[in-house]
């Protein structure tokens, strides 16, 4: 990868069909729009195939993965899913421990590749859900400025039931149990959309009409519900996160 100004790197788990395209296109979006940050500050990578690699990152102050329609709990991996999971871990491991926040698919990646499990005991269908720190949540840089309840948009057919000691849970819910978790001092993932507003999700409906994310014949009366939905919290998460891999600095 040529050198580059941007602080930031935005990678799209998405293959090189021209929906996946449109949903990667649609992540950048989001993201610029939910962070307040110019566009400029972003570069951005979809790895598309397995020729597709992250590449060097030691440009970067941080790094943000996008979701995925790829699941954890299939029973057989394409060879594409594997070089995706590869370059996920080579990321997190990064020697100079650069900040990485990985989005929905990205929770129970992590979860799965530290020892942990998933299944679909607690999928949410798109719409709000309500998150709720953990006395780590409390105290941790991304979210120790929250309140302890808020409200966040969400929408997965999988998500982790098991952690191991390597994670630390910084977020639950009712319907989720697991809504945010951190690894090590420089990895964090969220099972709900920290970078999603109603126009976000409405869009993602579009892309995935019938992907089982939600019931075709409830898509009116989500979408009716979606500008209700206070997400001036859950965008929190991820600004902190921005913040916190400008100012570099070590988790307390």
């Amino acid at each position: 990868m040529a050198t580059s100004s941007a602080p930031f790197l935005v990678i799209s788990l998405r293959s090189d069909s021209e929906l996946e395209t449109n949903v990667a296109q649609a992540e950048l979006a989001d993201i610029i729009r939910t962070t307040q940050l110019p566009s400029d500050y972003f570069d951005h990578k979809q790895l598309a195939d397995i020729h597709t690699s992250i590449g060097d990152i030691t440009q970067y102050k941080g790094i943000i993965v996008g979701g995925s329609s790829l699941n954890i709990s299939t029973t057989h991996y394409e060879i594409w899913q594997q070089h995706i999971h590869r370059e996920l871990t080579h990321l997190i491991h990064n020697p100079e421990k650069i900040p990485v926040f990985l989005i929905c698919f990205g929770a129970s990646w992590l979860a799965d590749a530290t020892g942990g499990t998933v299944d679909q005991s607690f999928s949410e269908s798109s719409g709000p859900t309500l998150v709720e720190l953990t006395d780590a949540g409390r105290k941790d840089p991304l979210t120790k400025t929250l309140p302890t309840t808020f409200h966040a948009l969400t929408g997965h057919t999988e998500n982790i039931a098991h952690i191991s000691s390597q994670l630390t849970v910084l977020a639950t819910g009712k319907t989720c149990p697991v809504q945010l978790i951190r690894y090590s001092d420089h990895v964090w993932a969220s099972q709900f959309h920290a970078e999603m507003d109603a126009q976000a999700l409405q869009t993602r409906m579009d892309f995935f009409w019938d992907y089982g994310y939600f019931s075709p014949e409830d898509y009116d009366s989500i979408v009716a519900a979606l500008p209700a939905v206070t997400t001036t919290h859950s965008h929190a998460v991820l600004q902190n996160f921005l913040d916190f891999a400008l100012r570099d600095q070590d988790v307390a």
